[in-house]
């Protein structure tokens, strides 16, 4: 375990585990909220680019998001 996640195995050996890498979703959450400025000036603007490139990423962040951590 230390060699696939040493933060979470010094942790664990401390009494205080953290979550895994794999369950960590702030990159996630920081890809959704740009995702979600960038759809939300595309309507203030009226821009289509921005529209579709926020929609994008929005589904990119959902599918992320809602992904489960890769069978080893």
């Amino acid at each position: 375990m230390h060699r696939d996640d040493p933060r979470f195995a010094r942790a664990l050996a401390a009494g205080r585990p953290c979550s895994p890498r794999e369950y960590r979703r702030t990159p996630v959450r920081l890809l959704l909220v740009v995702a979600l400025a960038v759809l939300g000036a595309g309507l203030v603007l009226a821009h289509g680019l921005l529209i579709a490139a926020g929609l994008v990423l929005a589904g990119m962040a959902g599918e992320l998001f809602d992904s489960f951590p890769p069978d080893r």
